[in-house]
């Protein structure tokens, strides 16, 4: 028995001799949450749109929920749920209307129509707003709102693009709790970020970059198999400037600002924690602590890019 709800080979976009999306290789499995992690750019948006049957591939292969996405793009849109940044909501219409509006467009049953309804209304905690116009609600009712209309026909798949760009924290954090439940209940998630944060909910997470997959695997992995260099926390006044004299320190590949700190990179910790110590005190700055820590993924995608760079990636810009 089949277990994968989304595969792609090789799969391929271009724009006008742009590669938007260049050959790139992945399963999804029936209820994983899956996350799509890359800067703006990366083509994170296209693949989606690709797997959603909105954009036709330029090459290669795909399936979604069985379908295939060159030759069955509408079967596709029947069996996912889709979910854009931009909510895709009519805000001039109340919260009831959008949730009838979607029953309408995904076909729901006349006798379960209601039902769906209720179970929308609910899940978003709008009870008291049904009859509210969309367009007033606050970005966390419109985000949970948005979900539910996606997934009002209950699709076995779920893509959400970027779904908590611009929303506060803690809607952001009831946003991933629903996403859990819908995992929880079997449904595939297949989300789009660019919030390193976000990405440790995933299951799994492929890190795009200039249209080309550079890694995937669980976030454990990315930061064990995928991280083979050390990370270490620098604590001490005037962070910006004290990275210049940091970079100076042999043993050292990478430095950058990170929180009220830097993070290092180098190949053994060990060997460079005395070396800041000493230039950093030489130099005048007062150092709270300078120690080895776990890599966040944020080290891990950052040192994936500078190395993709050093290869000698294409300088073009690659649209989304």
């Amino acid at each position: 028995m089949n277990n994968a709800a989304v595969t792609v080979r090789d799969l391929e976009k271009r724009f006008d001799g742009f590669i938007a999306v260049n050959r790139i290789s992945f399963e999804v499995t029936k209820g994983e949450i899956f996350g799509f992690l890359g800067p703006n750019g990366a083509g994170k948006s296209t693949t989606i749109r690709m797997l959603c049957g909105i954009l036709k591939p330029s090459s290669g292969t795909g399936t979604v929920a069985g379908f295939d996405v060159r030759s069955e793009p509408e079967k596709i849109k029947a069996n996912i749920g889709y979910m854009s940044q931009k909510f895709s909501l009519y805000e001039d219409l109340t919260v009831e209307e959008n949730i009838d509006f979607y029953s309408g467009i995904y076909r729901i049953a006349p006798e379960k129509k209601q039902e769906r309804k209720e179970w929308v209304i609910s899940m978003a905690g709008l009870k008291e707003h049904r009859h509210s116009l969309t367009g007033i609600l606050s970005g966390g009712w419109k985000q949970r709102l948005a979900l539910g209309c996606a997934i009002v026909h209950e699709p076995p798949i779920i893509f959400l693009d970027e779904p908590t760009s611009g929303v506060d924290p803690i809607s952001r954090r009831q946003f991933w709790d629903l996403i859990y439940e819908l995992a929880g209940k079997g449904v595939t998630v297949f989300v789009t970020t660019h919030y390193m944060d976000e990405a440790e909910y995933c299951d799994r997470i492929a890190l795009i970059y200039r249209g080309e997959l550079i890694a995937i695997g669980s976030p454990e992995e990315l930061k064990t198999k995928f991280m083979q260099e050390d990370v270490l926390n620098v604590l001490c006044d005037r962070p910006q400037d004290a990275m210049s004299e940091i970079e100076k320190v042999q043993g050292v590949k990478e430095v950058a600002l990170f929180g009220k700190g830097l993070h290092v990179v180098a190949a053994d910790a060990e060997s460079v924690i005395q070396p800041i110590r000493g230039v950093l005190g030489s130099r005048g700055y007062a150092v709270e602590r300078v120690e080895k820590i776990v890599p966040s993924l944020e080290d891990v995608f950052v040192s994936l890019i500078e190395a993709r760079d050093r290869a000698g990636q294409p300088e073009a810009e690659v649209q989304r």
